[in-house]
């Protein structure tokens, strides 16, 4: 051995990776140092700047709102939106991303109305601007904070300038957009029934009520036959009819608070009615034996035997017969009133699944009752039936003058359906004893059903009829075009993912009614026309000209200012025109964000490329939104609507409070990074509901620390790049399927990312790092990149490939992991200044060859049963290594053939491998396996007769241990200056001592 020899280190003359990357992350300590240095490099604006003269891709953002610390719900919807725009703008987009936030509406109008009731105050007592002022500053303050917290999460867009519907310029272009609803005479003033909230004190879109299990009383009335026909009714029927004297119809209703307010009975002319007679009764009050009863068929059974009755079955009764029937209300004579006669009206929403087969109708409480109502008016008018619609209950929920001997005028005070804390008031209990004192309850009971409660106070809402502010769905627009024909047309020119929400959402407006808009609030921009005392609106450009005017210099604190109706009307202030006091419903405002950022902002463009929120939002921001540009675009203001799910705790229920099982994004971003919660994001079907807890974040942390220890290695590698190039033809067969499967990512990557499919991406580019890479090409290449001499083209080969390896994988997880990707790669370009300023790598085509990925999907095949066997070994002790191995392996004819040309020994990591072909049956070709005892040899777990592994110590084989690469090989000490290494690692040292590197 030479001095030189003697005195090495030889673990100092390997090229063994060398970074600065860290392998712990400690993520919750860097990542608001990254952020930090965005801000200050400006990075937004450098995008901006970059991307000059790219075609835009525009994802709207739909406004959180402004009045708390962001949930997980923000976390994810944020980071999906986030993952869109940098995907894009690395593809070649100028992706810019405006976040915006909703301001008005009650929630805000609440929490300063609870400030001042803390201070004996009456929000009613103050100034309206003075309290639209401290709204105002209630949502600044926590759009700051949500601003704070989004950047946190990675989010890069244009917080400096940020949308708001509270902006002078957006109030004023909200106002716009309902004066051209005006203008086009869609905008009218109606009286319906709507859902209304009695705690809030207000009207609510089908948008804002969520349902839960509510209990309701239930309650099957009879209504008494007292009339007998029409002037067109035939004189049989007419007789037949007759029979019917002291007949009762009876109706099953949830709502007994609604019975002051019938006035008719609707049937279904497709459903069997009979007229049944009491024959025993079981009851403390109700019908006694040879009461006439009529009820559905399928139903009477069922409904006597909730009474305790029993009964038989006197004679079937017509569709014609009962559109004959004139009613009396079960009421009638109770504080003088109900003397009115009640139709019998043919319905198609009645049905014969539950109740009684009629349905009790109170046009002032639902829609399908008003609808019924409406529809028949001119026909009950002809008949001298007054069709007046009664308001029976009062916005606090008590019963009005319209509801005899339950108003005002009973004693002790009107009853109330809803108190102010969302309770059950006293009216059901009195109108059920009503009932019962006039023989008309036929049975009582309770129901837990799913009710509309109000998504902001979770009370119950009930049915009100009131004057309202609408648009109308069905009037003709002067082009042969609804309101309702133009969103159903946009739906289907609309790319929904998943698919299903084009279903969803066409379904929703199919059936809606005619969108009510007025809220009785004061937070909001106002429904800003003039009226006269018949609801007609003023249509004056003039007038509309001064109040835009006003709003954009202003905002909508104008409409309420001091003289403000003398200001807008001007020579008009002497006519008899009224000012709306009413506000705009929020989801008008959000619906009308499209005109003051995609139309306003020279940076955006209209329509929008995608709108994305959680899947709540067909009946919210997708929906509004739609309507409001259909009404007066006439198209959706997107081409693409992308929804995702809720996110439950990790048992699959709904988190709250309550339960304790609430995940906070705040907590994970403090304990494991933001680019962990991302990763969880990114590996869920976020289209679905998804789950989050400890446990799930745990499984992110540790594949995020595998990957993260995959990018370190390739660092490590590559801080030995010196920058030289090798031709594709040069390559090895290894490298070259390498750069195959980055060109088989790369089209993989760039289609997900259109589709939307992030976990797929997720998911293949995790594989590819830990399978393909770390468990394969490093662990193979690891000899040739460590060991090799400078001048190896191999060595040289496998750089360029894991440069290229490097470049590809951190570029393409850029949008979904921004921190760690950036780490990376400033580590990696220390002149960089950002690797969301890069774009995705261009992969040559000459790079995919799919001949050479097959011959290699069986190297790998036969590697993982060569791998398996010499953990058997290791697992016995009997070796440490693979490299102390020198394996026979035994395969087919044909795989044989595809491994002549491949270095066993390098593939397999093994010293002193043996590659036999022509295998067909184990025992008939090779005389070691037939000789040796099953246990002696290794089958792969398929079980087929084509690879066996016989396992040999390389020792066995008279070969010495190298020094420096541990292989054991025939030609230790070839080279007398280097006696204790092999020949290959002797030529690298002597290289290494010519380049004055040893």
């Amino acid at each position: 051995m030479t001095d030189t020899a003697e005195k090495l280190d030889y673990s100092k003359t390997l090229y063994l990776p060398k970074t600065d990357f860290p392998m712990r992350a400690g993520l919750p300590d860097k990542e608001p140092q990254i952020v930090a240095r965005w801000q200050e490099l400006d990075l937004y604006k450098r995008l901006r700047e970059d991307a000059k003269g790219r075609p835009l891709y525009v994802l709207h953002d739909g406004p959180p709102y402004a009045n708390g610390n962001i949930h997980i719900g923000h976390a994810l919807n944020k980071i999906l939106k986030d993952v869109i725009t940098r995907s894009f703008q690395m593809r070649g987009y100028d992706s810019n991303y405006v976040p915006g936030w909703d301001c008005h509406g009650l929630p805000i109008e609440w929490k300063i109305e609870e400030q001042y009731r803390a201070k004996g105050l009456d929000k009613d007592q103050v100034p309206v601007n003075e309290f639209r002022k401290e709204c105002r500053e209630f949502a600044q303050h926590w759009i700051t904070v949500q601003s704070d917290e989004f950047k946190r999460l990675g989010i890069e867009g244009d917080f400096d300038n940020p949308y708001t519907t509270m902006a002078f310029h957006a109030e004023a272009r909200i106002a716009g957009e309902l004066l051209k609803f005006a203008m086009s005479d869609q905008l009218y003033r109606g009286s319906k029934p709507v859902m209304w909230s009695v705690v809030e004190r207000t009207a609510l879109a089908e948008a804002e009520v969520e349902y839960h299990d509510y209990e309701s009383d239930t309650v099957w009335v009879k209504f008494p036959v007292v009339g007998y026909g029409t002037s067109d009714t035939p004189d049989a029927a007419k007789q037949k009819m007759s029979d019917l004297s002291g007949a009762a119809v009876v109706i099953w209703t949830t709502t007994p608070w609604t019975i002051p307010g019938n006035r008719a009975v609707a049937f279904a002319p497709r459903i069997a009615y009979g007229l049944y007679e009491v024959t025993a009764a079981e009851n403390d009050f109700g019908p006694q034996p040879g009461e006439k009863l009529i009820f559905a068929d399928a139903l009477a059974e069922e409904s006597f035997a909730k009474a305790k009755l029993a009964l038989r079955k006197i004679a079937s009764v017509s569709d014609a017969e009962l559109s004959g029937f004139v009613l009396s209300h079960p009421l009638k004579g109770l504080g003088g009133g109900y003397e009115f006669p009640v139709p019998m009206l043919p319905g198609d929403h009645v049905t014969d699944d539950a109740g009684t087969g009629f349905v009790h109708t109170a046009p002032g409480h639902g829609r399908e009752d008003f609808d019924a109502w409406t529809d028949a008016a001119k026909d009950l008018r002809a008949r001298g039936i007054d069709t007046a619609i009664p308001f029976t209950v009062d916005d606090a929920g008590f019963f009005t003058k319209d509801a005899p001997g339950f108003g005002p005028d009973r004693e002790g005070g009107a009853a109330r359906v809803i108190d102010d804390n969302g309770k059950k008031g006293d009216a059901n209990k009195a109108v059920i004893d009503a009932l019962i004192e006039r023989n008309m309850l036929f049975a009582r009971g309770r129901l837990k059903h799913s009710y509309p409660h109000s998504w902001r106070s979770k009370k119950p809402v009930i049915f009100r009829n009131t004057p309202q502010w609408f648009v109308h769905m069905d009037k003709d627009l002067n082009d042969g075009t609804t309101l309702r024909t133009r969103a159903l047309a946009a739906i289907d020119a609309t790319r929904f993912v998943p698919a299903a929400g084009q279903t969803r959402l066409r379904a929703m407006i199919e059936e809606r009614p005619d969108w009510v808009l007025s809220r009785q609030r004061a937070w909001g921009v106002p429904i800003c026309v003039f009226v006269d005392e018949d609801g007609n609106v003023l249509k004056d450009e003039a007038v509309n000209a001064r109040i835009m005017d006003a709003f954009e210099a202003e905002g909508a604190d104008a409409w309420f200012a001091e003289g403000a109706r003398e200001r807008f009307l001007g020579s008009r202030a002497n006519e008899p025109w009224a000012m709306v006091k009413d506000i705009l419903d929020v989801w008008f405002d959000s619906g009308s964000t499209h005109t003051f950022t995609l139309e306003d902002r020279p940076d955006l463009k209209w329509p929008a490329d995608v709108y994305l929120e959680g899947s709540d939002q067909h009946r919210g921001w997708f929906h509004s939104s739609l309507l409001e540009s259909c009404g007066t675009r006439g198209r959706a203001p997107y081409d693409a609507v992308i929804t995702h799910g809720f996110t439950m705790a990790e048992d699959g229920r709904k988190m709250s409070k309550s339960l304790g099982n609430q995940v906070f994004p705040q907590d994970i971003m403090k304990q494991s990074g933001a680019d962990i919660l991302r990763l969880w994001v990114m590996t869920t079907d976020y289209w679905e509901d998804q789950r989050l807890g400890k446990s799930i974040i745990q499984t992110n942390v540790d594949a995020y620390r595998k990957m993260r220890n995959t990018i370190r290695w390739m660092l490590g590698t590559l801080g030995h790049d010196e920058g030289e190039e090798v031709a594709l033809a040069d390559m090895p067969e290894l490298e070259r399927l390498m750069l195959h499967r980055l060109s088989e990512l790369d089209q993989m990557v760039r289609k997900s990312y259109d589709a939307f499919d992030f976990k797929r991406i997720a998911k293949s580019l995790t594989d590819f790092m830990i399978v393909d890479l770390s468990a394969f090409y490093f662990d193979i290449r690891k000899d040739a990149l460590y060991c090799d001499a400078p001048s190896s083209l191999r060595r040289k080969a496998s750089i360029v490939v894991v440069r290229h390896l490097f470049d590809c994988v951190v570029t393409w997880l850029a949008p979904m992991l921004p921190f760690t990707m950036e780490e990376a790669w400033l580590d990696r370009h220390k002149d960089a200044v950002s690797v969301h300023l890069e774009q995705f790598p261009a992969v040559p085509a000459e790079w995919r060859d799919e001949a050479l990925a097959e011959k290699w999907r069986k190297i790998r095949q036969v590697r993982r049963v060569v791998t398996g066997a010499l953990e058997l070994e290791r697992a016995k002790k009997t070796i440490g290594s693979s490299l102390e191995a020198a394996p026979i392996v035994y395969v087919g004819r044909d795989t044989g053939d595809l491994l002549k040309s491949m270095d066993a020994d390098e593939v397999f990591i093994t010293s002193g491998a043996v590659v036999r072909s022509g295998l067909s049956t184990l025992g008939m070709d090779q005389p070691e396996i037939a000789d040796a005892d099953p246990a002696s040899y290794f089958r792969d777990e398929a079980g087929t007769d084509h690879i066996a592994v016989v396992f040999r110590p390389a020792v066995s084989l008279g070969r010495k241990k190298c020094a420096r690469s541990w292989r054991y090989t025939d030609d230790v000490g070839s080279d007398p200056d280097y006696p204790d290494v092999s020949a290959r690692d002797a030529v690298a040292l002597k290289e290494l001592q010519a380049l004055g590197r040893l």
